[in-house]
């Protein structure tokens, strides 16, 4: 994982030069108000990165690593991708919180399928975006035949995982 993260960096940090320079070069001042739109944006979420991450490292120490494992571990079976899909959907927030949360589940004892189920659950079935965004703007019947059509979705993802891992 590191070295993924390592090569992401930089990666992300040559599209970051790369897109300054093309900024510069058209007008300097695109250049400076980029740079200011990005301080914005890091401000905005950097509380969101301090508590997603600050959650994760407290569920590893809250959660012993054999109930994990029992919960939502490779062998939970079905009922793991189950609990892992209410989860999913129960859990607030963007992807800096889910994504230090996914990292605190892995190391927690956590299984692949569970968490592609978690992770599928939330970006699908995400209750608190239904409840502020959905309901009110798409009604209550449009809503709920979504929510019903998607349920199954999740730990289908699940076990589509676990097939593809052991069979590639």
């Amino acid at each position: 994982m590191k070295q993924l993260s390592g090569a992401s960096l930089w990666i992300l940090g040559a599209i970051a030069v790369i897109t300054t320079i093309i900024a510069f070069k058209k007008d300097p001042e695109l250049a400076v108000q980029g740079a200011r739109d990005s301080f914005g944006l890091f401000i905005g979420i950097l509380p969101l990165m301090v508590v997603g991450i600050w959650t994760a490292g407290m569920l590893t120490s809250i959660f012993p690593k054999d109930t994990l494992s029992r919960l939502i571990g490779d062998e939970a079976g079905m009922k793991g991708l189950f609990i892992a899909t209410i989860a999913g959907a129960f859990t607030p927030g963007g992807p800096f919180v889910q994504f230090p949360l996914v990292i605190a589940f892995l190391k927690a004892g956590a299984g692949i399928a569970s968490v592609v189920t978690y992770l599928t659950a939330w970006s699908l079935l995400g209750l608190n975006r239904m409840l502020v965004f959905e309901l009110p703007l798409l009604g209550w019947r449009l809503t709920f035949a979504r929510l019903l059509a998607s349920f199954c979705l999740p730990p289908l993802a699940g076990l589509l995982t676990k097939f593809i891992l052991t069979k590639f």
